[in-house]
């Protein structure tokens, strides 16, 4: 005599029904886990050595304008009026800037994490995440905090991931 075990799958149909997460998206939201913890770092480090930068501007300032110093290294610094305005807006904002930095990350990373769910509201998040530091920037530090080549990189990063999650944003179901 022969017993029959009737086996139940643990998994409903339901869950077998739950869109998966399509691969370029996934890619970009490790990505951004990684920017993100990176920009923490900065972000951090930036509040911590505000003091120390505006101390040494004028030590920094003397360095760029010798003789010594690369044209290619000249180029990436903003001019040299605009950097000590800038070393003194930072460093007199530097509060503000660190607190709107840590909140910018924490939507883009809380925007990102939405979207691994596949959730369009997560897109918001991150778009605003990514924003908030070019607004930051203009209103504690001024429009002469855009520019130099550091400026562009960073523009460049952000105009493609807002692309790209753009083009995964049909992916966002709920």
């Amino acid at each position: 005599m022969s017993t029959e075990t009737a086996t139940t799958d643990s998994l409903s149909s339901a869950e077998f029904d739950k869109p998966l997460l399509p691969g370029g998206l996934n890619v970009l939201t490790i990505l951004t886990f990684i920017g993100s913890a990176i920009q923490l770092l900065f972000t951090v480090f930036g509040f911590f050595s505000a003091e120390k930068s505006y101390k040494e501007k004028d030590k920094v300032m003397a360095q760029m304008n010798s003789a010594e110093m690369p044209g290619w290294v000249k180029s990436m610094m903003p001019s040299m009026e605009n950097y000590e305005e800038m070393i003194t807006k930072s460093y007199e904002n530097r509060l503000p800037i660190f607190i709107l930095g840590v909140v910018a990350i924490s939507l883009c990373i809380y925007g990102a994490m939405q979207m691994r769910s596949l959730k369009k509201q997560g897109y918001l998040f991150y778009i605003i995440g990514q924003l908030l530091p070019f607004a930051t920037s203009a209103l504690f530090i001024g429009t002469f905090a855009f520019a130099g080549t550091v400026f562009f990189i960073m523009v460049g990063f952000t105009v493609l991931f807002i692309l790209l999650y753009t083009a995964h944003r049909k992916y966002l179901v709920r």
